[in-house]
């Protein structure tokens, strides 16, 4: 599971890197490398990246988790 959170999260950094493209030259890398925004190979890269980055919300969330038990084990306040 933890490659998979590592691919999510690589994929989601792609996709966020192709968005500042998109702003900054008006140039979307994903369509052109797929032959057009709306061909089947872009929508599947398209829905790829949003699938991973949802799967990247959750490496956000598992992170506050693990300072929430750090920060109630150093204060001795952990439940059992």
């Amino acid at each position: 599971m933890e490659k998979i959170k590592r691919v999510a999260l690589a994929i989601t950094i792609i996709g966020a890197l192709n968005w500042g493209v998109v702003g900054l030259f008006s140039y979307d890398v994903v369509a052109q490398f797929a032959g057009g925004y709306a061909k089947p190979l872009a929508r599947f890269f398209f829905v790829l990246i949003g699938i991973s980055g949802l799967l990247s919300l959750g490496l956000l969330f598992e992170h506050w988790r693990y300072e929430e038990r750090e920060t109630n084990t150093l204060a001795g306040t952990e439940e059992a």
